[in-house]
């Protein structure tokens, strides 16, 4: 009875791994494009929408600290005086607003972390299909 031998050499196997391999590098950058692509339109949309906001914002405020210091100066203080006291009080919380909007902006980090998830998924897996575990990795490091 004749055998069929459909075995094929380490050589084209190991071909194919490094081939499927390439691909799968390939793939991951082209979705690591995306992925940022995707982060980047919406940083510059939210930008856009904070800088017409502060177009509208900065006057208003102008406006708001003109009326207070009106306030001010008809419980009978001095101009300078309730001037100084409006624009004290701002610089305050203008200060405050800006060391809390530094640390969100620390915080917001413009990184493709699902396609990372992937890629460190896709090693784990070409490890395995190379017949290496973590403990030869490790060996082999």
């Amino acid at each position: 009875m004749a055998v069929a031998n459909h075995a094929r050499p380490v050589s084209d196997v190991f071909a194919d791994i490094v081939n499927q391999l390439a691909t799968l590098a390939r793939k991951e950058i082209q979705l690591a494009r995306a992925e940022m692509s995707e982060k980047v339109g919406f940083l510059i949309t939210g930008l856009g929408v904070a800088i017409a906001g502060a177009l509208l914002v900065i006057p208003a405020l102008a406006i708001l600290f003109l009326s207070a210091v009106a306030a001010l100066m008809s419980t009978g203080l001095t101009a300078a005086l309730s001037a100084l006291i409006v624009g004290g009080v701002a610089f305050i919380v203008g200060l405050i607003l800006l060391g809390i909007g530094a640390v969100w902006l620390k915080a917001a980090r413009p990184v493709p972390t699902r396609t990372i998830e992937q890629l460190q998924r896709d090693a784990r897996l070409a490890k395995e299909l190379m017949g290496m575990d973590s403990d030869e990795t490790e060996r082999a490091a």
